[in-house]
């Protein structure tokens, strides 16, 4: 079983004692977020010197503030200075609060924006020059970028039609967050699938799905500690659309918690739906320090386990 975890570290160092220990754990991923302005891809950079096989994925360097060219051209060296494959890049346009509330950009096309970035990312990310006039994104590179030394597959966050659509036109697959194995199995494979050019010979697309996971019987207090950690989504419209596709109206309504046995199953049930990676962020359970850092641990011990025997 593909299982990857949620990157963190607050300093380079950090970083690199999380990558190698996650590596030494046998998951196959650590995803990295971005955040409202943070950049994590110089110490992926680092940390991927440091380790020599798992997956660095960024879950998601947003869109809108950063040209195509420039953001091809930094990954590229991010790939390059890694000294060896295996770094992700997972795109997405963000949220309207975050890109007009706090880039003060506009949010008024954010499909057809997003086609256009991928659109010229993408063939950068193959070496291929692009001279691309559109309505939101215009690149004539004639040579001005980088070539790539390692590939670097390229997911996107796309959770509604028209962004599956374009998922499976440009990217290599999605990567997602807060999609239940409902909403896998009946909105996100079926809307990728559709436009995935099988006829160009084109691998099955990658589905990864990103679920908050917590190991403890009593669900009724796992889902209260999932609640604490997601009250941002609240606001979110895309968030909440695929919550309920899923079948929930909270994010703790489609997060993974249970027992070993209810958690195992669980997972595999992402994986019937059509996932082809799991990735977990496991959320602490407990009224103390100690409570909640045992179940940290209970939680990683059975995503170790399964990730290293299935």
């Amino acid at each position: 079983m593909r299982i990857g975890l949620t990157g963190y570290g607050s300093t380079v160092d950090e970083v690199i004692r999380h990558a190698t220990k996650a590596e030494d754990d046998g998951f196959s991923a650590l995803w990295y977020s971005s955040g409202a302005g943070a950049d994590p891809l110089v110490a992926m950079a680092i940390a991927g010197r440091e380790t020599t096989s798992i997956e660095l994925g960024t879950a998601v360097l947003q869109t809108y503030p950063c040209h195509p060219i420039l953001q091809a051209n930094r990954v590229i060296a991010a790939s390059s200075a890694m000294g060896r494959a295996g770094l992700t890049l997972g795109l997405g346009p963000s949220h309207e609060s975050v890109t007009r509330g706090v880039f003060g950009l506009s949010y008024d096309h954010p499909a057809r924006n997003t086609a256009e970035y991928l659109a010229i990312v993408s063939a950068l990310l193959r070496g291929e020059d692009v001279h691309v006039d559109g309505t939101d994104w215009s690149a004539h590179t004639a040579g001005r970028t980088t070539p790539p030394v390692h590939r670097v597959p390229l997911l996107l966050s796309a959770m509604s039609p028209r962004m599956l659509r374009i998922a499976g036109q440009f990217a290599d697959g999605v990567i997602l967050w807060m999609a239940s194995h409902q909403a896998i199995a009946t909105r996100i494979v079926p809307g990728l699938r559709a436009d995935a050019d099988a006829d160009a010979g084109r691998p099955r697309p990658r589905v990864v799905a990103g679920l908050p996971v917590a190991v403890h019987e009593k669900i009724d207090e796992a889902r209260s500690a999932v609640a604490a950690t997601a009250v941002g989504y609240a606001g979110m419209a895309n968030y909440q659309r695929i919550i309920r596709a899923g079948g929930g109206s909270n994010a703790d309504d489609v997060a993974v918690v249970g027992d070993e046995a209810a958690v195992a199953d669980q997972l595999h049930m992402l994986l019937d739906a059509g996932a082809t990676d799991i990735w977990a962020q496991p959320v602490a359970v407990g009224e103390d320090r100690g409570q909640r850092q045992k179940s940290l641990e209970r939680t990683r011990s059975l995503l170790r386990e399964l990730a290293r025997t299935h």
